[in-house]
């Protein structure tokens, strides 16, 4: 994978040296635990009996790519405390289930970092460890409804749209545990004691919003959908259909490019497009777009904005995504057995990404101080798949 770097570059990430035990979930979980092998951690996912099947396995495929799994039956006493050794030779642990069911298991924070006090234990929830909703079940569509951020996505004259499940269970979920892991393990390296990191999504989410709520504070934001500057009310930020049922994103916010904008449209010269400031313009502004935008394909208008500064694209599906020009002179898609897989980012001048090579399932056990006598008795007990 091409990287902006030297080619002496190690291939081992700013987090090498770096162990940690991901208690295998779904989501945001082993998006948390990729990003930290993708960046050099030694990640190693500890999954249930029967894990690597069924459509779960399937949707998981890519997010749980590059690190090695041991399937232990945590219902089983000796794969319990399996794992309890496991974290005590870690430098942190990750899981995602409900509130208290880890402490039910006998492995919540305080039976861990009683045996290895330096351990940061990270927690991935919807609603956090504690507060009115901790033990109800959600997904992402009602972490985000909460945290104000769903009412901010569907058209005006329609009901809210989710986002897939990008801002909960990945945004304000997976990539904020991490951070919060790597933050809590500096703070270890630098003497303090290891400590949970409690990830709530909806949290989360609410903290994606940051500059929404400064918007709002200053008078520069509504709750109305379809009505502010960048939910698809202003004319110049937008999608537009073109002719051949494609789309394009506008997104010229500045004067100049608003310019740029409107010279490529061809109706610089409209009195009505000076008005870009005047809200109670925008809906005949709009119209006017949608109308030019339809009179020519996707391509077509690709090809008329390009090189310039309207801040125009295509709207690509995904497949188109992972063949783009830009996308592959970047490498910004690697190979996954097959399919496409998006690159480890960011990126870094002194380092290439990739997942640290790991030995295999008796070498890395071996690692822990688990020798193949006590491999051999796990596998015995029902605690550890052959």
């Amino acid at each position: 994978m091409t990287q902006p770097s030297s080619a002496s570059a190690p291939a081992r990430g700013p987090l090498h040296g770096l162990r940690i035990v991901e208690v295998a979930g779904i989501g945001p979980g082993p998006f948390c635990a990729m990003m930290l092998a993708d960046h050099g951690a030694e990640v190693i996912r500890v999954a249930p009996p029967g894990a690597a099947e069924g459509a779960a396995a399937a949707a998981h495929r890519l997010l749980v790519h590059g690190r090695p799994t041991l399937t232990v039956d945590l219902k089983a006493p000796a794969g319990r405390a399996l794992l309890l050794r496991l974290a005590t030779g870690a430098d942190g642990l990750i899981e995602g289930f409900r509130p208290g069911v880890m402490e039910r298991l006998g492995l919540g924070p305080d039976a861990l970092l009683a045996a290895n006090p330096a351990l940061v234990y990270g927690r991935m929830t919807g609603w956090g460890q504690d507060g009115p909703r901790a033990a109800e079940p959600g997904h992402d569509i009602n972490y985000i409804a909460l945290a104000g951020a769903l009412g901010r996505f569907g058209p005006a004259d329609g009901k809210p749209a989710p986002p897939a499940n990008l801002i909960g269970d990945f945004a304000g979920g997976g990539l904020l545990l991490a951070f919060g892991m790597v933050a809590a393990l500096h703070a270890v390296r630098g003497g303090a004691s290891g400590q949970v990191v409690d990830c709530a999504m909806t949290e989360g989410a609410s903290l994606l919003m940051t500059m929404l709520w400064s918007l709002r504070a200053a008078g520069l934001w509504t709750d109305r959908r379809g009505a502010n500057l960048l939910d698809g009310g202003a004319p110049f930020y937008d999608t537009y259909a073109t002719a051949d049922g494609g789309h394009v994103a506008v997104g010229a916010i500045e004067p100049a490019f608003y310019a740029a904008l409107l010279s490529g449209l061809g109706c610089a010269d409209d009195p009505d497009c000076a008005r870009r400031d005047d809200p109670a313009a925008w809906p005949l502004l709009k119209r006017k777009f949608a109308a030019i935008f339809a009179t020519r394909s996707r391509a077509e208008w690709e090809a008329a904005f390009a090189g310039t500064d309207a801040c125009v694209t295509p709207v690509l599906s995904m497949a188109e995504a992972a063949r783009d020009p830009h996308a592959t002179a970047r490498t910004a898609f690697t190979d996954a057995g097959g399919i496409p897989r998006p690159a480890p980012a960011p990126r870094y001048s002194g380092f290439t990404l990739a997942p640290t090579p790991t030995a295999d399932r008796a070498g890395l056990l071996a690692s822990f101080g688990i020798d193949e006598t006590e491999q051999r008795a796990l596998i015995a007990a029902g605690a550890l798949n052959p």
